[in-house]
């Protein structure tokens, strides 16, 4: 009995760092959101799914409190390509050399 809950904390464990590490930010933003809804602590769930803790809540404080504050949202801004989508991303180009 005891092994079953011990395997199954571990599964949960793993399963929960998965979703950390591999979902696309907007799906990480979206769980932090319905879990603050739920009444869970924002700041601890944006630190464990490396998101910012304001963003997706419904505050509206994105845009309106700074620029940086905005472009840490998701807001896109107007300094070219490889200007940083938000604070933990930034825009690659990966080179192909195609040799024939």
């Amino acid at each position: 009995m005891w092994q079953q809950m011990i395997v199954g904390v571990i599964v949960a464990v793993c399963a929960l760092h998965a979703c950390a590490r591999y979902m696309p930010l907007a799906w990480r933003q979206q769980v932090v959101y319905a879990l603050t809804r739920r009444g869970l602590d924002q700041a601890r769930l944006a630190k464990l799914f490396k998101t910012e803790s304001s963003c997706g809540s419904g505050c509206g404080s994105c845009g309106s409190a700074s620029s940086s504050k905005a472009a840490a949202c998701g807001t896109p801004s107007s300094s070219g390509p490889t200007a940083p989508i938000d604070s933990t991303t930034t825009r690659r180009v990966i080179r192909l050399h195609v040799q024939r």
